[in-house]
C-alpha cells in the first residue's frame, strides 16, 4: 500500500499513452496515496483526447490543481510537497533533459526541486527513440541515484524498431519498491 504518501505525478507528450493516465490515477488511489499532485508540461488537443476533458479528468481524478509551470512547480522541494515523483508517460525528450540538466518545464523543475531532498523518481519510458538517440540518455538515469524506471519494452518492434513503452501494470510496484531505494527486476519486459 502507498498510505501516507504524497505522490507528484507527472505527465508529458506521448499523447497515445494518455487514456492510461486515467487508470494510473484510479490504482494509485486504490493503494490509498495521500495526496496525488498532478504535474503537466504541456497538453494539446490530439486525436486521442481534447486538452479541457484531459485537464478535467486531472483534477476530478486526483481533486487536486494542476501544476503546470516552472514557478508552481519550484517549491515541491523546498516546501516537501511530495513523497515520491512519477513521470507516466515521460518521453525521450524529458529523459534527455533530466540526463543532462536541463530545467525549462514544470516536470524538470518538479524533480530538480523535488531530487535536492535525496528523494526517488520513477521514471515511466515511452518514447520512439529510446533504442536509438535517446539510449544512453536512459543510461545515464540508470546510473544516477534516485532513478528508478519502470519495467519497459519495444511496444511494435516491426513497425517502430527502436520504440520503447512501459509496462503501465509495474507502476505500482516499482514505486514501492522506490520507496525502498530499489530498482524493480528485471527491468525488460
Amino acid at each position: 500500500m502507498l498510505k501516507n504518501i504524497k505522490i507528484g505525478l507527472c505527465i508529458t507528450g506521448s499523447f497515445c499513452n494518455y487514456p492510461k493516465v486515467q487508470s494510473l490515477i484510479q490504482s494509485l488511489k486504490k493503494e490509498h496515496a495521500e495526496k496525488i499532485i498532478p504535474i503537466i508540461s504541456k497538453t494539446y488537443d490530439t486525436r486521442f483526447y481534447k486538452k479541457e476533458e484531459f485537464i478535467d479528468m486531472l483534477t476530478n481524478e486526483t481533486g487536486q490543481d494542476i501544476i503546470d509551470n516552472i514557478v508552481k512547480a519550484e517549491p515541491i522541494g523546498p516546501k516537501n510537497m511530495v513523497d515520491i515523483i512519477i513521470i507516466a508517460p515521460c518521453t525521450g525528450n524529458t529523459v534527455a533533459k533530466l540526463a543532462h540538466g536541463i530545467t525549462d518545464t514544470a516536470v524538470t523543475m518538479a524533480v530538480k526541486s523535488h531530487i535536492r531532498n535525496n528523494k526517488p523518481v520513477v521514471i515511466g519510458i515511452s518514447t520512439n527513440d529510446g533504442l536509438g538517440a535517446n539510449l544512453q540518455n536512459i543510461g545515464i538515469l540508470l546510473d544516477k541515484k534516485n532513478f528508478y524506471f519502470v519495467p519497459f519494452g519495444q511496444d511494435d518492434y516491426l513497425k517502430k524498431p527502436k520504440s520503447l513503452v512501459l509496462d503501465y501494470s509495474k507502476v505500482i510496484e516499482t514505486t514501492k519498491l522506490a520507496l525502498e531505494n530499489r530498482q524493480i527486476e528485471p527491468l525488460l519486459v
